[in-house]
């Protein structure tokens, strides 16, 4: 198709302007589709000038299809942001040209043709309510020519061709970081390639806790403390420095890049909740590692619904709490020194609001006795992946909590105070993913050069270049998607909208990866002993955990409705 009197049929890269303006333009159309999807689904969905939670349920399929609508526009926009920011900067070369026409090409037609959700659900624009005269605004030359010739088998394999030229050049220097962040990118790569890389697989056959010599370690390059303010014994960083180390330890194991997950989760909270008494005694024990904590919200009736937790804490004569009730998949329980603890504090509520949440100090566990506190027991829960720090069920009879330890020393506030720490915990998740999906791409693009098949190397196929490739593009979006979900958490606007679309896009292209580069292996994918079997296995937990996709989407769709 001609724009502009030019053949724009891509099938080799195009040229600088052409493509910049090309995707530029393509833009604004989607974005006018998403207003469309977004008032015809308001329309179904308010009630006497308020949106119904009700109706949002009875139009489930819609409400979520516009989040994951929404969060295509928004990764469009975050590309191109990139493509101009590498542009300016003299970095926007063949590769990532190709990225980019890509990463449009692809994304234009699935938001025209369909969205999929997951590997059985896929959206169209028709089921948020619109016709086709509603689409022909994605008719348009720009997009008209990106989608007929961005994502061509030409594109896809040169590609690969250029990431086998520039080992690692999708990652370094295409990612648009800054050089701080790239320092702390190599920093930590290479501590993930002699570290974790080489033991990752065994610890997860053998379902073994990381040993406390890598948590050592990382205290010491300071990933605990990597967000909590200097005045509190921590480094001062950055979300976005925090995004790269997750990624990069992700990359390595996925349970070495959590690790700081949970400190991350404590240290929101009491930053953002507590008293300056609870501030200076917790915030540098979490920063140093001298205190690991760990998350025990989910209880197993209750699942994503924290509402309706039923686990009492009843305050005694002497000011302090005993706690009553039954935890569930909590992860690294057995070894660590403090929980945030949340339970229902007003037995006469039902709901949200007689939630407080507790600095629940226990002591840590060996593996013979791994619960030795009064008042507490646990047992550890078998899972697929995602097994370097374990997963529990807690039982609680009478555990006492210091009334001090009360967060915020005010009861009520729990839920408030945990919703605070949701945006910091899904960037730091979306980035995991990338990680994860890095991690596939990684094993799954060395196998098939090493791999003969027929008398050349399986990447030399082209529906195995393919794989590689479209890992490559996604991995880039979704790269870009959290980045700048970490920027406006840096800059201090509020982010639950762009966390929630960076940690739902990438949980989705972390399964996409693995699942894709598991299929490369082959037969040797399905065996233990291939790598790909644990990142498969990690990978799924990504669309669970921090917010399953279903309510991921819930989320998404309510803030853009409301």
């Amino acid at each position: 198709m001609a724009h502009d009197g030019q053949d724009m049929t891509l099938a080799a890269p195009v040229l600088l302007p052409d493509l910049l303006k090309l995707t530029k333009s393509a833009v604004g159309p989607v974005e006018a589709i998403l207003e469309i999807a977004r008032e015809k689904l308001r329309a179904q969905v308010v009630e006497s000038g308020r949106v119904s939670g009700a109706l949002i349920e009875q139009n489930q399929t819609a409400s979520h299809g516009l989040a994951w609508l929404a969060t295509y526009v928004e990764s469009l926009r975050q590309m191109q942001g990139w493509a101009e920011r590498q542009s300016a900067d003299g970095k926007f070369g063949e590769l990532e040209q190709l990225l980019l026409q890509i990463s449009f090409g692809e994304y234009l037609w699935q938001i025209y043709g369909g969205i999929p959700m997951n590997q059985g659900e896929i959206l169209r624009l028709q089921d948020i309510g619109l016709g086709q005269d509603d689409m022909r605004s994605t008719m348009g030359p720009a997009v008209m020519t990106l989608t007929q010739g961005g994502n061509t088998q030409a594109a896809r394999s040169r590609l690969v061709e250029l990431m086998q030229q520039q080992a690692g050049a999708t990652m370094f220097g295409a990612s648009g970081l800054d050089e701080e962040l790239e320092m702390i990118r190599d920093q930590f790569r290479r501590y993930a390639v002699e570290k974790v890389e080489p033991f990752a697989h065994e610890w997860h056959l053998k379902d073994e806790l990381i040993p406390m010599e890598v948590i050592d370690e990382l205290a010491e390059m300071g990933v605990f403390g990597l967000t909590i303010p200097e005045e509190y014994g921590g480094f001062g960083l950055s979300k976005a420095s925090m995004c790269v180390v997750s990624e990069e330890l992700s990359r390595g194991y996925i349970g070495v890049g959590s690790l700081g997950t949970r400190s991350e989760i404590a240290a929101e909270l009491i930053i953002a909740g507590g008293t300056e008494e609870q501030k200076q005694k917790w915030l540098p024990q979490l920063a140093s590692a001298e205190t690991l904590p760990t998350a025990v919200f989910t209880e197993p009736n209750t699942g994503s619904d924290l509402g309706a937790l039923r686990t009492r804490a009843v305050k005694d004569e002497n000011g302090d709490y005993k706690v009553t009730g039954n935890k569930t998949w909590i992860t690294h329980a057995a070894r660590t020194q403090i929980m945030t603890l949340l339970a229902r504090t007003d037995s006469a509520t039902s709901d949200h609001k007689g939630l407080s949440m507790f600095l629940a100090e226990k002591t840590p566990g060996t593996d013979e006795v791994p619960f030795p506190t009064e008042g507490m027991t646990g047992g550890e829960i078998e899972v697929l992946g995602y097994r370097g720090m374990k997963e529990y069920e807690l039982a609680f009879d009478g555990f006492r909590v210091k009334g001090e330890n009360l967060l915020g020393k005010e009861e009520g506030k729990g839920f408030k105070q945990l919703m605070e720490t949701f945006e910091s915990a899904r960037i730091q998740t979306a980035a995991r993913a990338i990680g994860v999906a890095q991690s596939a791409m990684d094993v799954g693009m060395q196998y098939a050069e090493d791999r003969k098949q027929f008398g050349k190397s399986l990447i030399d196929f082209p529906r195995v270049s393919g794989k590689i490739a479209m890992m490559a593009v996604e991995i880039m979006i979704a790269r870009q998607l959290t980045y700048f979900s970490a920027r406006e958490k840096d800059a201090g606007r509020r982010c639950d909208l762009e966390a929630g679309m960076a940690k739902l896009l990438g949980a989705r292209v972390a399964w996409t990866a693995a699942d894709n580069a598991l299929q490369i292996h082959g037969g040797n994918g399905f065996a233990l002993e291939y790598k790909i079997s644990r990142i498969l296995c990690d990978a799924r937990i990504l669309n669970i955990f921090e917010g399953a996709a279903e309510i991921q989407a819930q989320v998404i769709a309510r803030r853009l409705l409301g």
